[in-house]
């Protein structure tokens, strides 16, 4: 099969974000000061308790736990990066429509991420796959409305996880998570492709799905059973809608949903908010700043 994955998410840069780019990734390379004054903490307490004599493993565990704490305060200021958003009339109007159309996506049945997908030539694995044309290696995933845990904003992005990495949608780019290793595709940049595409169901069917058609576990040549198999039982054909995210730097990522009609509205207000990025500037004013509000 032919796997469907994105570029390296450092080449995934536009100059336009840069330095909201390059803030993060700095910040997310800072040394975890949860983890070394947890550390440092625990070996002080458990040499504290060695001299006291034998109460060793109980300072040390006791110090441990406030030096993380304290640690995770800290990289609260110095690992988060705060992105303040004061969007014109216009802007906010259409990112609205892009949150509303997200939740359409969101309230789908069945929503997976496809990771890999490739034709099937050979007659005897067209049998074994209940007459599929194509192998598809998809999972469930997960569409929610958050932000990456070292971004403060106004706003609550939408996400969608594909795979490794996450997509968040916010105001002005796309911001894309790898890890710890942040990418950013501009809404000029980002293209999106939709259409319906019917999948041989051997799972459960979802309830929001529409079953166009059924075929046979192991089928002949011209769709009907084959009596060679006892166990050969009936498999809905389903069809679902398929959405694809591509940009000229790389991002190449697939998801599905059980319904169909429902990636055009969200695609749209894609549009809408790139249309507004080449018109002006100033409908997307943001401002970085260094300290939690």
């Amino acid at each position: 099969m032919r796997e469907i994955e994105s570029r390296d998410v450092v080449e995934m840069r536009d100059e336009t974000f840069a330095n909201v780019l390059d803030e993060i990734n700095a910040r997310q390379s800072q040394t975890r000061l949860s983890v070394a004054l947890a550390v440092l903490f625990g070996i002080a307490g458990f040499l504290a308790g060695t001299k006291l004599g034998g109460a060793a493993p109980v300072l040390g565990i006791g110090a441990f736990v406030p030096g993380m704490l304290i640690g995770k305060w800290f990289d609260s200021y110095r690992r988060v990066s705060v992105l303040y958003y004061d969007l014109e009339k216009d802007a906010e109007a259409a990112y609205g429509r892009l949150v509303g159309a997200f939740e359409t996506l969101t309230g789908c049945a069945g929503r997976w991420h496809v990771a890999a997908d490739g034709k099937i030539e050979d007659l005897t694995a067209w049998k074994r796959n209940a007459g599929a044309s194509m192998l598809v290696d998809k999972k469930p995933t997960t569409l929610t409305s958050s932000l990456p845990k070292v971004v403060r904003s106004n706003v609550t992005p939408p996400s969608i996880h594909v795979g490794r990495q996450v997509l968040f949608f916010m105001p002005d780019l796309v911001l894309v998570k790898d890890g710890n290793r942040y990418g950013a595709v501009g809404y000029a940049d980002l293209q999106t492709q939709f259409a319906p595409s019917n999948f041989i169901e051997t799972g459960k069917v979802p309830s929001d799905a529409e079953i166009v058609s059924y075929t046979w576990a192991h089928p002949n040549k011209n769709g009907g059973p084959d009596k060679r198999f006892k166990d050969n039982r009936q498999i809905p054909v389903c069809r679902y809608e398929a959405l694809r995210f591509s940009s000229p730097s790389g991002l190449n990522e697939l998801v599905e949903f059980s319904k169909t009609n429902v990636s055009q509205p969200f695609c749209q207000a894609l549009s809408a908010l790139a249309q507004l990025h080449r018109s002006s500037d100033r409908q997307f004013t943001t401002r970085n700043a260094h300290t939690r509000e």
